[in-house]
């Protein structure tokens, strides 16, 4: 199976091209330092599955899965991180990722969850697992500290810009998570957002 790692770590990505290199039916054919190249890798090589981290400059893992699926439903993407919370985990998923790894679990293990991955089965750790099956909080008690913070500046009338400037994240990470918000919220819109809010505190 053909694979990209995309990775903002150099020395990441260089360690895993190492270890898969051990594997007879796994071929590193791309990394990437960014989601952007991530795309224009896939473009250039059409491997099988991308290896995927999400906390990256210019383009997330999110925006580059988003891209990649729409462009290439047929590549399978594994979400692979440092972060467990469930935020990250479901923005993937709506992503269309097909995959959650995190980055220390073994080697052994990452190259048999994505066999499994290729042969059309999902992967998600136990913990993941547990995370996306805990009975769901009500209103504001869902929210995640982040997404509390980005509510906040949302009700005060502050753009995605002037918040992803704030909170030093990306305007997509910000767009991502606002998505988020009004899925867990249950309103259409920012002008929703802001009453529900300010109703609330």
């Amino acid at each position: 199976m053909k694979i990209i790692i995309v990775d903002d770590d150099s020395m990441v990505y260089e360690s895993l091209q190492l270890l898969f290199s051990r594997e007879e039916d796994i071929q590193v054919v791309g990394t990437a330092n960014n989601g952007a190249e991530a795309v224009k890798a896939c473009e250039d090589a059409m491997p099988d599955a991308v290896l995927m981290d999400i906390q990256m400059p210019e383009m997330d893992g999110i925006q580059a899965t988003r891209e990649i699926k729409k462009r290439w439903p047929e590549v399978r993407v594994m979400m692979l991180t440092t972060f467990e919370d469930e935020q990250n985990i479901r923005l993937a998923l709506l992503a269309g990722a097909e995959g959650y790894l995190l980055k220390s679990a073994p080697v052994e293990d990452m190259a048999q969850q994505l066999r499994a991955l290729i042969s059309g089965s999902s992967v998600l750790t136990a913990d993941v697992l547990l995370r996306l099956t805990q009975p769901e909080k009500e209103g504001l008690d869902s929210l995640t500290a982040r997404e509390q913070d980005i509510l906040k500046l949302v009700a005060q009338g502050c753009s995605n810009k002037e918040i992803a400037s704030q909170l030093f994240v990306s305007e997509g990470t910000v767009r991502n998570v606002i998505s988020i918000i009004l899925d867990k919220l249950e309103v259409r819109d920012r002008t929703q957002l802001a009453l529900y809010y300010w109703r609330r505190t």
